[in-house]
């Protein structure tokens, strides 16, 4: 899966072009009844699977993945709804967020299998692959009249899932042993749609439950990327960056969000690894070597001070938090200890 985890990422930079959601909406109206469905679910380790379905379940489908967004956008554009990218915008009444697909690994990730290599994409079967595992639901429609398809996401809560062995149904007025493999219920809100190169994002929750990104955490990590490449010189393998490999690790991007890279240079830092035994590599330019995400580790995880040497036992530690020390100052102190001294005998 590795090799073919993402989008082009090159491609989707150089060729962005931004979505008109409302001329989007109003041309998807002509082709709503004739639009194909296909459903895939997503288990918790972002593996796809296809599914297979009734007949019987395609207006449902209509009915909770499509009419409920062109109703929220037609409507909204007769009502003053605005369009503001997700690392811009809070949410708020009257505002849909969007950010741009390149900056979400994790969809680029299922998209990646549903536009190349769909061959490969098991059946989803539950005594093998477990209803229970699932996290969320991709619809993709199209239509022949479309140049590509769309995409609706949801995420599904377990408590949405029901394996056979589990429940029992109404029948009659009684109650009967539920007679499944297992069952769901696709929720009906507005979660994520997937136009083009744009994430149109209705519930930011969501966005990170089924794809793990934080659009405020990813822009401050972004500017901590920037940073860190006007302070130190880096070397990546041909066709990697540091953002793109800060943004494929939510630790990472967490721990970005508090750093300062000004705090040390270049050659302290290598120094400090070399006093510690952490291996840290460079080039013929001087230039620190990132080969992969363990060596990006290492290295914010010196840029932030997380490794420590006892100077009482010598034992060295990779500190997971750190709480500043608060001392007090001798001004406090002194009036600490007299307000002491004035109290009654």
């Amino acid at each position: 899966m590795e090799e073919n985890k993402s989008v082009n990422e090159q491609e989707l930079q150089d060729d962005y072009q931004e979505t008109d959601i409302f001329l989007w909406a109003n041309n998807l109206v002509q082709l709503k009844e004739d639009l194909k469905i296909e459903l895939f679910l997503i288990n918790k380790n972002s593996v796809v699977y296809k599914t297979s379905r009734s007949k019987d379940l395609e207006m449902h489908l209509h009915s909770i993945l499509i009419d409920p967004i062109l109703e929220y956008v037609l409507e909204g554009a007769d009502q003053g709804l605005v369009v503001r990218n997700f690392e811009d915008a809070e949410q708020e009444q009257m505002v849909l967020q969007k950010t741009k697909l390149i900056n979400v690994v994790k969809a680029r990730e299922v998209l990646s299998w549903l536009r190349t290599q769909e061959a490969e994409i098991e059946q989803f079967v539950e005594e093998e692959h477990d209803l229970k595992r699932i996290k969320g639901v991709i619809a993709r429609i199209s239509h022949p009249e479309m140049e590509q398809p769309f995409y609706v996401a949801k995420v599904l809560p377990s408590s949405n899932m029901m394996k056979g062995n589990a429940g029992w149904l109404v029948r009659g007025g009684k109650f009967v042993p539920f007679d499944a493999d297992g069952a769901l219920r696709i929720p009906t809100d507005n979660q994520l749609l997937i136009v083009d190169q744009d994430i149109f994002v209705f519930n930011q929750t969501k966005l990170e439950q089924l794809f793990n990104y934080n659009a405020k955490k990813a822009a401050i990590a972004e500017k901590k990327v920037a940073e860190i490449q006007d302070n130190f010189k880096l070397s990546f393998e041909e066709g990697a960056s540091l953002n793109s490999m800060v943004m494929e690790k939510k630790a990472l991007v967490n721990k970005l969000q508090k750093i300062d890279p000004t705090n040390v240079k270049q050659d302290e830092l290598l120094n400090h690894a070399e006093e510690l035994g952490i291996e840290m590599m460079t080039d013929t330019n001087g230039s620190i070597i990132i080969m992969d995400t363990k060596d990006l580790t290492k290295f914010v995880n010196l840029l932030n001070d997380d490794y420590y040497e006892s100077p009482m036992t010598g034992l060295k530690y990779e500190i997971k938090s750190k709480k500043p020390l608060k001392l007090e100052e001798p001004d406090e102190l002194k009036e600490a200890l007299g307000a002491i001294d004035e109290q009654p005998k």
